[in-house]
């Protein structure tokens, strides 16, 4: 009877490897980084006193906008770009 025994080699994984996961994560690391950055070189360029516009993303995707009008305080959101404009037309009328 003849017993043999085979090991075998373990495979080595790098985990520095440049898998679909750890480009992902890059990506979505830097883009975030990136968003960041644009958005406090805005504020500290901002005219404070001037109409602010936004286009945002809700958590479920949908697009939406927000105009905020610092000298009177007040702010609309909608879905439509053409409901804001409306909104900031009226709000300038007088």
């Amino acid at each position: 009877m003849n017993n043999h025994i085979k090991c075998l080699e373990a495979k080595k994984i790098d985990i520095n490897s440049s898998s679909s996961f750890h480009k992902k994560f890059n990506f979505n690391f830097w883009e975030s980084l990136h968003n960041i950055w644009e958005k406090f070189v805005q504020q500290i360029i901002a005219d404070s006193n001037e109409l602010q516009v936004t286009q945002k993303v809700d958590r479920y995707g949908n697009i939406y906008w927000q105009a905020y009008d610092p000298v009177t305080g007040k702010s609309f959101a909608s879905g439509s770009e053409a409901d804001v404009s409306m909104w900031i037309e009226q709000l300038y009328k007088y």
